[in-house]
């Protein structure tokens, strides 16, 4: 793997991931029933040069109004309005004062609801240059500009869903958030199992080693 190498797609990939965008309707569920449904789809966002950067989504958690970790818990703010908006837009907001987090809205409106997307792999670069929520916003160039950004191919920010022969989804990982002080016990995270580019594995559950590894593939459509 060779770190900070840009998969520039093909003819045939390009169609994929453009034709292949997830509707609307696939995010009007509970954060915890899309969470886990989003595993293997693919971060695709369109660079200024025209070419598309995308990654597979290996870790993901949830987050609802119903569960104090939620940004909007018992409380709606300019800072976490997005959050209650139209499922299938992006919620982007910092942490720490310099990391951004990515967040995709789910199940209604008015309702506090979203799956924040932990890790991803991305074809032809290095195993862990998008192994957690701030490498993620950092490597596909997304900020709070990009709060309140719609999931489409128009505004240059999608995902798509997985190749029909992704072979992953029965080798999931369901485990308790991270890095949250409340509801901890809540088993609200999924990560593949055979990727490497988990942020924190659950305890006992060890890296696989390269030869068994996962790894998506350019031009595979994974």
């Amino acid at each position: 793997m060779n770190a900070g190498v840009s998969y520039q797609e093909n003819a045939m990939d390009k169609s994929s991931l453009i034709n292949k965008i997830l509707p609307k309707t696939f995010f009007c569920r509970p954060a915890e029933l899309v969470a886990p449904d989003l595993l293997g789809c693919k971060l695709v966002k369109r660079n200024s040069d025209r070419n598309l950067l995308w990654g597979v989504i290996v870790e993901t958690e949830a987050y609802s109004q119903k569960e104090p970790a939620c940004h909007g818990f018992n409380r709606r703010s300019p800072s976490n309005e997005t959050l209650f908006g139209d499922p299938g837009i992006f919620y982007i907001y910092m942490t720490y004062g310099m990391y951004h987090c990515v967040n995709i809205v789910t199940d209604k409106s008015n309702w506090a609801s979203g799956v924040l997307l932990r890790a991803i792999a991305i074809p032809g670069e290095n195993e862990r240059i998008a192994s957690g929520p701030g490498l993620i916003a950092m490597r596909f160039g997304l900020n709070r500009l990009d709060d309140g950004c719609q999931n489409s191919i128009d505004k240059g920010l999608w995902i798509a869903s997985p190749n029909e022969h992704f072979k992953e989804f029965s080798n999931v990982i369901n485990t308790t958030r991270i890095g949250i002080s409340k509801a901890k016990d809540l088993p609200w995270r999924w990560y593949l199992k055979s990727s490497r580019s988990i942020s924190k594995r659950s305890k006992g559950d060890k890296c696989p080693p390269i030869k068994t590894a996962w790894f998506p593939e350019k031009g595979s459509n994974q």
